[in-house]
């Protein structure tokens, strides 16, 4: 899908869809009678889409009226909604096969340069389906968008180049974490990841198991054991601002298949167990972005890329494992183990590669989804200025956190008996003691813990938002890094 502005006057309703956008309290004025006149006629009110056919030149042509709502409730997100709605609704327009034409006029969008960017955003995530797979779609089916012309006197180039950048960049977190296991594993993962440094323009490195060893990442080592596809940890580096000292860390969660090791999941538990490296897609995704838009400041990413699978070899509850920090740790779960490879990953973003501030994303615990759905992702963290910063950045995003209390009784459920630390807090405050865990390796660096348990997939599409995977946190990482 293409889409472009234009400051010149549309001058015919003909071969394309034309959008007309529809606020409450607010005349439609166009250069066309008809589409103002019945315009009048039409709900306004948020999210409403309307489909009237008008005839031009003796021509049926396509009118779809795009209710905006009131002016003064609008914000960046509800727009993103509105333009993954209206995708949607011109998706199921071309299945027509009569209707030949797929190109789309948008006429009457009042709207700032960036929320017309948000827009622009909305309309290519709400684009997005994974159905790479099938194989007896129709033709008409799979007929898609091809250019939308938004038609305005704003200078908007710059925030529609955005929007793509971090559409795509959503949509490459996407795919990864929709890929089945047997196609995106430990290996394929890395193979994956330079590929996208290659094309975006950021550095990497994977090390394979001997180095992880060498590292002393034996927290990480103990969790991959289990499976035939051996780990990988790949480092991600971007510097676009060499005379600063600051470097922004992520760290992603990498689990590309989790079964539970001998604390076995069930079948039911299993069957989405391929999206449990979401915190890496994430993280890649973000890298992505950062490093196509050229932004002036240094960024480091890395994942500990492995599964969790079961065999003789499996690491076993009861096992007492360290770590790279030194620190022991009694297995109490071989389940919780995103954690374990999680903590020395952010031991050595930290120690090794000297990033300023961190941050972790993980689909870590099921707490985290019974705490706030998949509404919000709850935030653990050791610096509440870090946390404002965040908090600004998914406001721009639209994906929303919530910071979660971090008191030292939490940091007492994870203390060990036999070892320093145990890898599970109990059924209690689960997403905190966490979140917890991981804080006993970052030290006093700045630090945010995102459990992305809950938003990292949808059951349903809706918005912008396609069933599977989200693709968050990648726009809010993003702007993380600009801010």
């Amino acid at each position: 899908m293409n889409i472009k502005y234009s400051k010149e006057i549309l001058k015919s309703l003909e071969n394309a869809i034309t959008v007309v956008a529809l606020f409450e309290g607010e005349d439609v004025s166009t250069t066309f009678d008809k589409i103002n006149m019945i315009s009048r006629n039409f709900n306004s009110k948020e999210n409403s889409i309307d489909t009237v056919t008008l005839i031009e030149n003796n021509n049926l042509v396509n009118v779809c009226l795009v209710g905006f709502g009131k002016r003064e409730l609008l914000n960046r997100e509800k727009i993103r909604i509105i333009g993954g709605n209206l995708c949607k609704k011109l998706k199921n327009i071309l299945k027509n096969e009569a209707y030949k034409s797929s190109d789309v006029n948008v006429l009457n969008l009042n709207l700032n340069s960036d929320e017309i960017g948000s827009f622009v955003e909305g309309i290519l995530l709400g684009n997005y389906k994974f159905d790479k797979y099938k194989t007896k779609i129709k033709d008409f089916e799979r007929k898609e968008v091809d250019t939308i012309t938004i038609f305005t006197e704003k200078e908007v180039e710059c925030q529609i180049e955005k929007a793509k950048i971090l559409a795509n960049s959503t949509i490459i977190a996407r795919n990864l974490v929709n890929e089945p296991s047997n196609v995106i594993y430990p290996k394929t993962l890395a193979v994956e990841t330079v590929k996208l440094g290659a094309e975006f323009g950021f550095n990497v490195d994977v090390y394979e198991e001997e180095k992880i060893k060498a590292l002393g990442m034996d927290a990480f080592f103990a969790v991959s054991r289990g499976s035939i596809n051996k780990p990988r940890f790949i480092v991600m580096r971007y510097f676009g601002d060499k005379e600063s000292t600051d470097i922004l860390g992520l760290v992603g969660k990498g689990l590309t298949y989790d079964t539970g090791g001998y604390s076995l999941k069930s079948n039911a538990s299993m069957l989405d167990m391929k999206t449990d490296m979401a915190g890496a897609a994430s993280v890649i995704g973000a890298m992505c972005a950062i490093s196509q838009s050229k932004l002036k400041k240094n960024v480091i990413a890395v994942v500990a890329a492995c599964e969790n699978a079961l065999s003789g070899g499996s690491y076993k509850p009861g096992d007492i494992i360290s770590s790279m920090a030194k620190k022991t740790i009694e297995v109490l779960n071989t389940d919780a183990e995103g954690r374990l490879t999680l903590a020395d990953a952010i031991y050595y973003i930290i120690n090794n590669e000297k990033v300023t501030k961190v941050v972790d994303v993980a689909t870590l615990t099921g707490a985290a989804l019974t705490l706030l759905g998949n509404v919000a992702t709850p935030i653990v963290t050791n610096n509440d200025d870090f946390y404002c910063e965040l908090e600004k950045a998914a406001t721009l995003s639209g994906e929303r956190v919530w910071k979660m209390p971090i008191y030292d009784e939490f940091k007492d459920m994870i203390k060990g008996e036999e070892a320093d630390l145990k890898n599970t807090g109990g059924k209690n405050a689960g997403c905190i003691t966490a979140g917890a865990f991981i804080g006993e390796f970052v030290g006093n660096t700045p630090w945010i813990h995102m459990d992305i348990a809950g938003t990292s997939t949808s059951s349903k599409s809706i918005g912008y938002k396609a069933k599977g995977a989200t693709g968050e946190p990648v726009r809010t990482l993003y702007y993380l890094a600009e801010i």
